[in-house]
């Protein structure tokens, strides 16, 4: 299993190639899930992707979203960013003893 952290964007990109060599978004999902391991996308992401693909909208970027900004709370996860930058969303997690979805979001 790859040490790479995917980015959302990534995990589109992939899908984008996996729709285009006709593949389901269930197998899409696993194949994400083969080569990421599991925790990185969901199975209705990859699902929500292939229905915007299909309806012919290839844009893999984020779309913007009304409402207020998210503005980050966590000052123990801050802190320990400030400390080394370079930790991976694991090591957080298990400093923080969260799991390292909570850390992604």
């Amino acid at each position: 299993m790859s040490k790479f952290e995917p980015s959302r964007r990534h995990l589109r990109e992939v899908s984008l190639y996996w729709f285009n060599l006709k593949k389901s978004a269930a197998e899409a999902h696993r194949l994400l899930q083969e080569a990421y391991g599991e925790g990185y996308v969901d199975d209705s992401s990859v699902r929500g992707w292939f229905r915007r693909f299909k309806s012919g909208d290839f844009d893999v970027e984020d779309k913007e979203r009304s409402g207020r900004p998210q503005i980050f709370e966590d000052q123990e996860l801050a802190t320990l960013l400030d400390e080394d930058s370079c930790q991976t969303q694991e090591e957080l997690a298990e400093a923080l003893g969260v799991d390292r979805t909570t850390i992604s979001k």
